[in-house]
């Protein structure tokens, strides 16, 4: 199926739904073209210990509050069941089973060919996600080890390592809650660490961080920063005493530079200082056995897991993605328009203030520019009005 319509949003996840509902809010038309076959299907696939890091009060979309009765910290299945409610609140109709293989403007309007046949539209909406193809990086001696290797997208739980030695890659959220997974599971647990690193406490004196990162997000980020060190000093402690290096700037410092989020601690520290994590320097390559790390270090481990992050990998079906992002495929603005005219990107920015609460923001900006530039730029073809209940999808886009 194929077709045309104002405004075409490419992913059916947080970010691709909040546009569409905002863009049904403004009487837009719209579509939601979707890869996969269910709404947020890269929450699915998530791990099954993984909780939302920012409390719901601020993780809600546009229009639909998270329930009173969750907890805090909603878990991965409370935030799957969210996205179908929004899904069904809003009457959004995605397209399943549509990955975009490609994605150019053409004669003034936007064409994107995917698996089913070929859209046309004024505007399009590109919400697939930072996190939407795993890095996979390879070492020496990794085809002859004899153990398991696989990358933290495909990590669900540590049953399966109970008692026996696993080794995660990386110092990020998932690396690190991964790594108390496999500790709560009885695992032998080893952490392989190649760069300096932030840490925060999720929560001080039962306050979330965030909620405190969105009070200093006006300010310069040196300035957040060293408001915010004495409470890290206080809450986190010497790095160095358990064989991390931190970074030599602070957290918002570290999101605005390297757009990473540092990690926001719910027990992996307490378990490093316990021993029951054990950290090591980086992989220097594999043995069949296990691995070999910085300084020579030998580790027998039956499983390596790679928490060795993802790329949003736009450059893989937007034709022009060098006028609008970086080296490595990731939109360099998101939540504004873009160098290409009608083209937006939602939920690209690493926001201190928390990933969800960033992409309902964006989602209003960008659908009233929308509203402004649609109602006299584009009258297409036969215009699909299949919009103003749209459709969604994680492209490649998938």
């Amino acid at each position: 199926m194929a077709g045309s319509t104002e405004t075409l949003v490419i992913g059916a996840s947080a970010a691709g739904m909040a546009t569409a509902a905002e863009l049904s809010r403004r009487g837009r038309t719209f579509e939601i073209l979707e890869a996969d076959d269910v709404v947020g299907a890269a929450w699915r696939r998530h791990y099954d210990r993984l909780h939302l890091h920012t409390p719901k009060r601020l993780s809600a979309l546009p229009g639909l509050a998270m329930p009173g009765s969750w907890p805090k910290y909603p878990s991965r299945d409370q935030v799957v069941e969210y996205l179908e409610d929004y899904r069904r609140r809003f009457a959004l109709r995605p397209h399943f089973g549509e990955r975009v293989r490609r994605l150019e403007r053409r004669d003034g309007t936007w064409e994107a060919t995917t698996d089913r046949g070929v859209w046309h539209s004024g505007n399009v909406v590109v919400a697939t996600g930072r996190a939407r193809v795993p890095v996979r990086p390879t070492w020496p001696g990794m085809h002859d080890y004899d153990g398991d290797v696989l990358h933290s997208g495909d990590y669900r739980n540590g049953a399966r390592w109970s008692g026996r030695p696993v080794l995660v890659v990386g110092f990020g959220n998932s690396a690190c809650e991964q790594a108390l997974d496999l500790v709560e599971h009885g695992a032998d647990v080893h952490m392989s660490v190649r760069s300096p690193v932030n840490v925060l406490p999720r929560d001080v004196l039962g306050v979330p961080v965030l909620a405190l990162g969105i009070m200093m997000r006006r300010l310069p980020t040196r300035v957040a920063d060293a408001l915010a060190a004495p409470m890290v000093r206080a809450t986190v402690g010497d790095l160095s005493k358990v064989g991390l290096v931190k970074l030599p700037y602070g957290p918002n410092t570290q999101i605005a530079r390297d757009g990473h989020v540092p990690l926001l601690d719910i027990g992996t520290m307490a378990r490093i200082r316990q021993g029951r994590i054990t950290v090591h320097g980086a992989l220097d390559h594999f043995t069949p056995g296990g691995v070999v790390v910085a300084g020579g270090g030998g580790l027998d481990v039956d499983a390596v897991i790679l928490a060795t992050g993802y790329r949003a990998a736009v450059d893989e079906f937007l034709v022009g993605s060098e006028d609008v992002c970086d080296p490595s495929g990731t939109p360099t603005l998101s939540g504004d328009p873009t160098n290409l005219p009608g083209l937006y990107f939602c939920g690209m920015y690493v926001s201190p203030a928390g990933m969800l609460r960033e992409i309902g923001i964006e989602a209003r900006r960008i659908a009233s520019h929308i509203d402004g530039r649609a109602r006299v730029d584009w009258a297409g073809p036969g215009a699909s009005g299949g919009g103003t209940v749209g459709s969604t999808g994680p492209a490649p886009a998938g």
